[in-house]
């Protein structure tokens, strides 16, 4: 996974622009999350469901106030995968996935993650972390 301006996924390929950052803000600005998903031979043909949780420092989901109430970011989706006829016995299947967000008004001088959880499991590099700049001091005039 990483954090990027914007990503779009396409022909099965993941197009990243601005990728690899891990300090934004502290305005608020469109972001992306890229992630590459290896599927192995025995997870083919099967409905996989995927969910990215935004968190704070303390790992609770990061709440933003709306008209309906309170709320978190959790964005939801599901995928299946085949092997293609070309591909050797027991290689895995990449699945590409792009996230893009308008601005998200975070709190600056603080630390985030974005967790990915696949069928249920957090799994090793499912997670990407990013910081906030403080805001500038205001210079008396």
């Amino acid at each position: 996974m990483l954090l990027a301006d914007s990503a779009q996924v396409a022909d099965g390929k993941l197009y990243i622009l601005g990728g690899g950052w891990s300090v934004t803000g502290p305005d608020p600005t469109p972001s992306a999350v890229a992630a590459i998903v290896a599927v192995d031979e025995h997870e083919f043909n099967t409905e996989h469901h995927w969910e990215l949780f935004l968190e704070d420092a303390d790992g609770r989901l990061v709440q933003f106030e709306t008209p309906e109430g309170s709320q978190t970011i959790e964005i939801r989706g599901d995928f299946s995968t085949t092997s293609p006829a070309d591909l050797p016995a027991g290689s895995p299947v990449e699945m590409p996935i792009a996230v893009n967000f308008g601005p998200i008004p975070l709190t600056p001088a603080s630390r985030f993650t974005w967790r990915m959880v696949i069928n249920g499991e957090s799994l090793p590099g499912a997670t990407v972390s990013f910081s906030t700049r403080p805001l500038a001091a205001l210079v008396d005039e």
